[in-house]
């Protein structure tokens, strides 16, 4: 009885104390919000990573060359290295694995310039595989560009591209799900486009990869913002469907999506705790007298501020990818965790070209 008064004393006396119930509660909240993180675990990862890179992949001291150890970087696993790119007079694309067990990235353009004048851009991320961004990049482009052939060609009224894009995004989407829900497949897929015809940039946004453009000073102007379930509009629109979003690493819709806008996604779709309305921004170029635009895939904006993003670009617009492939091994240089996709347009001959034609 003597040792178990005096044991009741001792947890009276020690644990039940105000400061020791708070020591309690920050050790749980450390360990599960912080060393329990993504973040953590991809600094973890990143470690394991560069403790393993040789000598001969650190930039050289001096003079030298200043990317000599891009070279030697390996993507994604040793037995599946997947990496995209695409050259052409006006744009450039690299995409690369990264250190991601799968490529679920995809990109797409469609330039009909010398007929209707149209041009269509896009980059989709995809996530929980790869049918959405899939989709999305077979087949936005082409019902977007149709549409606006036919609405040229048929029609003298003033074609409304922000409007053609939301209501063909929001199309792909039902048709998306519509698939999706039959073959059970959960993916999806965030989406950054833009249209250029005539003097109008037009540009349609759902998710968290971004765009931005160079300015004729050099200036970083975005063309999207992301849609991330802490931001005020997004959390009020989750919590007024019945929703809630916490916090896992990052902050999630349901605990589960890191974005809180996307194409497919059907079970977060049922509440409309995720949607696939896109943000619509409008650009005239004559005003705004662009050098370029960078569309990419947010395993860049991990890493990169747009600002960063544009001077880099503006410093290797001489590269055979104008600068999108430099830009992408930096980024994973810097330890970006995710696939990285970066698309740059030059748009600096397209104005011109326009001023020359007024």
């Amino acid at each position: 009885m003597a040792f178990l008064a005096m044991l009741s004393r001792v947890t009276k006396s020690v644990f039940l104390k105000y400061e020791t119930l708070i020591l309690i509660a920050l050790i749980i909240f450390v360990y599960r919000y912080i060393l329990n993180g993504d973040n953590v675990r991809m600094v973890i990862e990143r470690a394991k990573r560069y403790s393993t890179v040789g000598y001969e992949r650190l930039p050289s001291a001096g003079n030298g060359p200043r990317k000599p150890f891009f070279e030697n970087i390996v993507f994604g696993s040793a037995q599946e290295t997947i990496q995209r790119e695409l050259k052409e007079d006006n744009i450039g694309v690299y995409a690369i694995q990264g250190r991601r067990s799968h490529m679920e990235d995809r990109y797409d353009y469609a330039d009909d310039s010398s007929q209707s004048g149209i041009s269509f851009y896009g980059v989709y991320d995809g996530h929980g595989g790869t049918f959405a961004s899939e989709f999305a990049e077979k087949l936005l482009s082409q019902t977007v560009v149709a549409r606006l052939n036919r609405s040229k060609y048929s029609s003298n009224t003033n074609i409304n591209y922000s409007q053609v894009l939301i209501e063909e995004m929001l199309l792909l989407d039902e048709k998306l799900l519509t698939v999706a829900r039959s073959n059970n497949d959960v993916a999806g897929s965030t989406a950054i486009v833009a249209v250029v015809s005539g003097n109008e940039l037009t540009v349609a946004n759902v998710g968290d990869s971004r765009g931005v453009l160079c300015d004729e000073h050099g200036n970083a102007i975005p063309m999207s913002y992301d849609h991330k379930p802490q931001s005020p509009q997004e959390r009020r629109r989750i919590k007024k469907a019945g929703g809630f979003i916490s916090f896992n690493g990052v902050w999630r819709v349901a605990g589960i999506l890191a974005t809180s806008r996307a194409l497919g996604d059907f079970p977060l779709k049922e509440h409309k705790y995720v949607i696939a309305d896109p943000d619509i921004q409008t650009f005239n170029l004559s005003t705004v007298k662009p050098q370029f635009m960078i569309l990419a895939s947010d395993g860049l904006w991990d890493v990169f501020t747009n600002e960063e993003a544009v001077q880099f670009i503006k410093e290797r617009l001489d590269e055979p990818h104008l600068g999108a492939k430099s830009l992408v091994l930096q980024a994973y240089y810097r330890g970006s965790f995710d696939n990285i996709t970066v698309m740059v347009v030059r748009l600096e001959d397209k104005t011109r070209n326009k001023v020359k034609n007024k």
